[in-house]
């Protein structure tokens, strides 16, 4: 390995202790209550060196909710092989809720955590959170299209079924709802997730 590819290991290293470290404190304290002094003590290095990643703990956060929406990204990916919209949009919720489950932590980071998100009020730096909603906009037009879905417009069809639910699984990651046991949330979620679909759903 030549000293180029070394050092850029090493800093790839560094930007996910350095991320690592956040999480755990914005989910431990809260978001408000973290500062760039108490995450570089977490992972024993001075703030000068935090500041050589990251302008500010803003912009931290922004960078683990991408690690997040790089994932389901990723798992959406298996929807270009479903040719029936109305199956890709089942598959697509269920996706949505499979990642928010397994990932609660980091969707708590994502969707429900209340911080500030100045970095995001700029729309080209929301870039990977629109690209993975827009697959579900567009399942949502192409159910329309086909006469799945009686609704006109895709963007409120769309931004109605993320807020079902998103909140849903908000419930269930900030233990909200404890007439439910934690072994049974998951089969829960999922029959919420089939009956939002036999009202939407027009076939």
């Amino acid at each position: 390995m030549g000293s180029a590819e070394r050092k850029e290991r090493d800093r790839q290293e560094m930007r996910e202790m350095i991320l690592t470290a956040a999480k755990k404190l914005f989910i431990q304290e809260g978001f408000e209550h973290v500062t760039i002094r108490r995450i570089a003590d977490e992972i024993e290095y001075s703030p000068a060196t935090v500041y050589l990643y990251f302008a500010d703990k803003d912009t931290i956060l922004c960078a683990l909710q991408e690690v997040g929406f790089q994932e389901l990204y990723k798992r959406q990916q298996v929807l270009n092989a479903i040719k029936n919209p109305a199956e890709k949009l089942r598959a697509c919720g269920k996706i949505y809720i499979d990642f928010a489950m397994e990932n609660q932590e980091l969707y708590d980071l994502m969707f429900i955590m209340r911080a500030p998100m100045k970095k995001f009020l700029e729309p080209h730096e929301w870039t990977l959170g629109k690209q993975s909603y827009d697959v579900l906009r567009e399942t949502v037009q192409q159910c329309i299209e086909e006469g799945y879905i009686k609704a006109q417009d895709p963007n409120i069809g769309a931004f109605s079924l993320w807020a079902l639910l998103h909140g849903v699984v908000s419930i269930f990651i900030r233990d909200r709802a404890p007439m439910v046991p934690k072994e049974h949330q998951g089969q829960i979620v999922e029959k919420i997730l089939g009956f939002a679909m036999e009202e939407i759903l027009d076939k």
